[in-house]
C-alpha cells in the first residue's frame, strides 16, 4: 500500500512449510526477497539462499561485494545445500515427531513448564530453584542445555529416536535423585 518492500527471514522457512503441508512458496510469495537456510533443520554445513528479484539480487551482488562478503571455492557448499534440499526436507516431519515425543516426555514432570510443539522445537520453562543442577546433572548424561529458565530444545537430522530416550533418562535421573534426596532431608 505504501510501497515498502517486505523481506521474510525463511530461517526456518522449511520447518513451517512442512508442519504446514505446503510448498515454501505459498509462505513466501506475497514477500518480495526471503532468506532460507540450508543449516538449520536441512543440515547443510553451512549456507543461506537469498531470493528476490532479478534487480534485487543483482543490487544484492552488488553490495556483498562492496562489503566483501564474496568466498572463492564455494562450490562444495553450493552441493552440500543442493543435497539438503533434494533429500533432507522430506524428512523434517521426523524433526517435528521427535518434538512431540521429547515435550510428551519432559510433560511427565510438574517442575518444568513444556510447550508442545509447533515444528521440531520444544520450549522449556525450568523452575530458577534448580536450573543451574539440572543443567549440570544432564551435562554428566551428555545432554547439554543452558542453566537458564528458559531452554529451548531441538530435534534435528542428527537427533533420533535414541536420543531423545537418552534425554528424557537422564531428566528422569535428575527428579528421581531430587526425590531421594528430599526424601532423605525429612
Amino acid at each position: 500500500r505504501r510501497g515498502l518492500k517486505l523481506h521474510l527471514d525463511g530461517a526456518r522457512l522449511w520447518n513451517a512449510a512442512v508442519k504446514q503441508g505446503i510448498e515454501p512458496g505459498e509462505i513466501a510469495g506475497d514477500f518480495d526477497s526471503v532468506s532460507v537456510c540450508l543449516s538449520k533443520g536441512l543440515g547443510a554445513p553451512v549456507g543461506s539462499v537469498l531470493c528476490g528479484s532479478r534487480d534485487f539480487i543483482a543490487a544484492a551482488r552488488r553490495w556483498r561485494k562492496m562489503l566483501g562478503g564474496g568466498m572463492r571455492q564455494a562450490g562444495i557448499l553450493a552441493a552440500a545445500g543442493r543435497y539438503a534440499i533434494a533429500h533432507n526436507v522430506a524428512r523434517l516431519a521426523e524433526d517435528h515427531a521427535l518434538a512431540q515425543a521429547l515435550a510428551a516426555g519432559l510433560s511427565r514432570y510438574s517442575a518444568l513448564s513444556v510447550s508442545m510443539p509447533q515444528t521440531n522445537m520444544v520450549f522449556v520453562d525450568v523452575p530458577q530453584a534448580i536450573a543451574a543442577s539440572f543443567a549440570k546433572h544432564l551435562a554428566t548424561h551428555d545432554v547439554l542445555v543452558t542453566g537458564s529458565t528458559k531452554q529451548r530444545w531441538v530435534t534435528h537430522l542428527d537427533v533420533g529416536p535414541a536420543d531423545v530416550e537418552r534425554a528424557l533418562a537422564a531428566v528422569d535421573s535428575f527428579f528421581m535423585r531430587a526425590a531421594h534426596e528430599e526424601g532423605a532431608a525429612a
